[in-house]
């Protein structure tokens, strides 16, 4: 199946049926209340632990739909992508999984840790250059020589059906565990996919969507201020998954359809919500995962989100950098009339 590119040709009927296909090849991760973490957001806060994914990411989801719909004779040319990291991990393992090859071409910067990780599910690696667009061009050209079925990181229709699971997840437990729905969902944003996901989902459950971009890679931010695609220069921030120069087409059409509201925040934010949920909810995320939590600890989003989900959307960190990220960035501080109980997780 193979989608048209229009915003609204995606339902949460199309997403039910993602999920019926992808059951049991990914994880059903799970959502995270802390009364400590409530006390410093101000908020009713949950958290989608798809730093608990496999391959520790939510792109196990899409790559696994996407890749999980090709014919056997599609399969039988293997598929190729681009990425710095998780959506590598992610096609690969899914190529493993359905019996065929995975080309992938990654940045010379790439994480050592994503890097040893494709390796080790099977993909073979091309290395090129720093920017998406550079590694696009060369997955291309890999594509065109193999006859390999490009597997898109974020703007395909079949890739954003997979990564709405985790929204979807997400707002089903809230509502059977509160009986109420969701005010806010809030996502971390590089090329679009995960946001995309959400919106077809958050919509059908009357939330507002709420995209999270480092203030010096906000391609979303720029776009929606602008009413169409931005290409932005290429940028540092310590979120590495966060760095695309540009959204999807695809995902800034649902983006703009339902109203995304873009907020940007600091690495120094990022940095300080990597601390706060490795210390006070003992759990890892890299800091492309904690971009979203960011936003909520800072208490950027506006009053009337009282209830909000946020996903983490992945847990791929080197023991260095946990180390670096620890000694730069301190902790939010818990409110002094918390309860010892809150530190219990």
């Amino acid at each position: 199946m193979k989608l048209p590119l229009l915003s609204d040709a995606l339902d949460l009927g199309d997403v039910r049926e993602a999920a019926r296909r992808i059951a049991g090849r990914v994880r059903k991760t799970p959502v995270l209340h802390l009364d400590a973490l409530d006390a410093i957001s101000g908020v009713e806060l949950y958290l989608k632990a798809e730093n608990m994914q496999r391959i520790g990411a939510f792109k196990a989801r899409g790559a696994m739909h996407a890749v999980g719909l090709l014919t056997v004779v599609e399969r039988a040319r293997g598929v190729v992508t681009f990425s710095s990291g998780n959506h590598a991990q992610a096609v690969a393992l899914a190529a493993r999984a359905f019996g065929t090859k995975a080309y992938i071409v990654m940045p010379t910067d790439a994480p050592e840790v994503k890097v040893r990780g494709v390796a080790a599910l099977g993909g073979e690696i091309t290395f090129a250059g720093t920017t998406s667009d550079e590694r696009r061009d060369a997955a291309i050209v890999l594509a065109e020589a193999t006859g390999a079925r490009m597997i898109p990181p974020f703007d395909d229709a079949n890739v954003v059906l997979g990564q709405a699971t985790a929204t979807l997840e997400l707002c089903e437990e809230v509502f059977e565990r509160t009986g109420a729905r969701l005010d806010a969902v809030v996502v971390p944003v590089g090329g679009g996919g995960l946001v995309a996901g959400a919106c077809i989902v958050a919509s059908a459950y009357g939330a507002r969507v709420f995209g999270i971009e480092p203030d010096t890679s906000d391609a979303l931010a720029q776009s929606l201020a602008a009413g169409h695609r931005v290409t932005i220069a290429p940028s540092n921030t310590i979120a590495d998954g966060l760095k695309p120069v540009q959204v999807g087409e695809l995902n800034f059409a649902l983006a703009r359809a339902h109203r995304v509201t873009s907020v940007r925040v600091s690495d120094a934010q990022i940095g300080r919500a990597f601390s706060t949920l490795l210390l006070h909810a003992k759990t890892l995320v890299e800091p492309s995962g904690a971009t979203g939590a960011a936003a909520v600890f800072e208490r950027m989003l506006p009053p009337e989100c009282r209830r909000v989900g946020v996903i983490l959307s992945g847990g791929n960190v080197s023991s260095d950098a946990v180390r670096a990220l620890l000694a730069s960035h301190h902790a939010h501080a818990l409110p002094a009339e918390i309860s010892v109980d809150a530190l219990d997780p």
